[in-house]
């Protein structure tokens, strides 16, 4: 899957095969990523189980991510879950550079620790935090752990395998100021929270250095769930200068094949509605295409 040539019969072993027999059947490895950092695995989840099978997840935002981190960076990423950017971007910005990874879940902050050790990140401040618009307390809900990275705050009404509170506050008071003032990319994960973390962060917005970016993984329809709207959030990063971009994702096993071949994509102006989840990309360039 990883190293034979082509992408002839990769898509439908991955999509047919391997996906559902190593969610299944699970493995707990130690694998290598695309990037050369070393993972501890268990392919029961889908995010560990994408990295064990192609050696890397969201592979454009993976790209656009080496594209961007800098030695002496710094990287901030909201939803850090096990790591996976922490460790990329800690290896992208060196010894002079840092990275703070916030991550809500005890479980996956632990494991993000675990990764962290195992790649000698000491560059990589790990934060278990919440981050919200206001002082609050969140109660976090897992529904399956075949995907704990949908561990979220919106409501769900079915059987949940795990559920847990947690006092969360603003993206501001968590970042040092040297941390804030140096930030290159701004990572917002947070599965329909995103309006809240933005809410949040806008008072610091006109702070940041002239070059910052911001990305946040929007889901309109769990946004909606809490009371968010997608175009709120898109007025305050415009009211702050920003132009919204769209980096293409995809979750389907079948489609890395050929994103790995193809290689990672550009991110191009968005001016229309945003309806489903999507990658967006804030920046103050402003153009038809991020360079």
């Amino acid at each position: 899957m990883r190293d034979a040539p082509g992408t002839l019969g990769k898509a439908f072993l991955a999509s047919r095969l391997l996906n559902a027999h190593l969610r299944d059947r699970p493995r707990r490895r130690v694998v290598e990523t695309r990037f050369g950092a070393r993972f501890a695995v268990d392919t029961q989840d889908l995010i560990q189980r994408y990295v064990y099978l192609f050696g890397v997840w969201e592979p454009h935002m993976t790209g656009w991510l080496e594209r961007r981190l800098k030695p002496g960076d710094t990287f901030v990423d909201v939803g850090a879950n096990v790591g996976i950017f922490s460790v990329l971007a800690s290896q992208l910005v060196g010894e002079r550079g840092r990275v703070v990874a916030i991550e809500a879940s005890p479980v996956f902050h632990g494991r993000l620790t675990q990764q962290l050790r195992l790649n000698g990140c000491g560059n990589v401040r790990a934060l278990n935090a919440a981050v919200a618009d206001t002082h609050r307390t969140l109660t976090f809900v897992l529904a399956s752990s075949r995907n704990m990275g949908a561990n979220s705050i919106v409501p769900y009404d079915g059987p949940a395998e795990s559920a847990f509170d947690i006092a969360a506050l603003p993206l501001p008071e968590l970042l040092a100021e040297d941390e804030a003032a140096t930030a290159r990319v701004i990572k917002i994960d947070v599965e329909g929270a995103e309006g809240q973390v933005v809410r949040g962060l806008r008072p610091l917005l006109g702070r940041l250095r002239p070059d910052v970016e911001i990305t946040v993984e929007v889901t309109p329809d769990r946004m909606a769930q809490l009371g968010d709207s997608v175009d709120e959030l898109l007025e305050t990063m415009s009211d702050a200068g920003f132009h919204a971009y769209r980096l293409p994702n995809a979750y389907a096993p079948e489609s890395y094949p050929e994103a790995l071949r193809r290689g990672p994509a550009v991110p191009v102006r968005w001016r229309h509605p945003v309806t489903e989840e999507s990658d967006l990309i804030f920046s103050r360039v402003d153009a038809d295409r991020l360079p």
